[in-house]
């Protein structure tokens, strides 16, 4: 499929996609014409790069740890480098951080229909 019904599926805008593809994060086919052209895992892989650039993560480490999300953990770096660790550590951090607050929000949200319900 072409690059604008990837946007419409995905809402992911075709700058994105593309800027997506200038970062090595989906490697869309071509058509002979030279249009790229989405296969159905791509499509998914382009949903899944949107959620972790949407949860904050940087494009690089996106790049190095989508292998690993993909199941394919031997294409880990034999050695990678303390920095690199600890990088990702951090924005795992980040993420739980911002799931916790999420959660409570949640559960407050619940919290306040499940009262206004039974006031009703």
């Amino acid at each position: 499929m072409k690059i604008g019904e990837v946007a419409r599926l995905t809402g992911v805008s075709a700058r994105s996609l593309r800027h997506y593809e200038a970062e090595g994060l989906v490697e869309p086919g071509r058509c002979s014409n030279g249009y790229r052209d989405y296969c159905g895992h791509t499509v998914d892989r382009v949903r899944q790069v949107h959620a972790l650039i949407e949860a904050g993560l940087p494009a690089r480490i996106i790049r190095d740890v989508l292998p690993h999300l993909d199941g394919h953990s031997d294409l880990l770096p034999a050695s990678p480098c303390e920095h690199f660790l600890a990088e990702v550590a951090r924005q795992k951090q980040q993420l739980d951080n911002r799931i916790a607050i999420l959660s409570r929000n949640r559960d407050a949200l619940a919290a306040y229909l499940e009262s206004a319900r039974s006031a009703a």
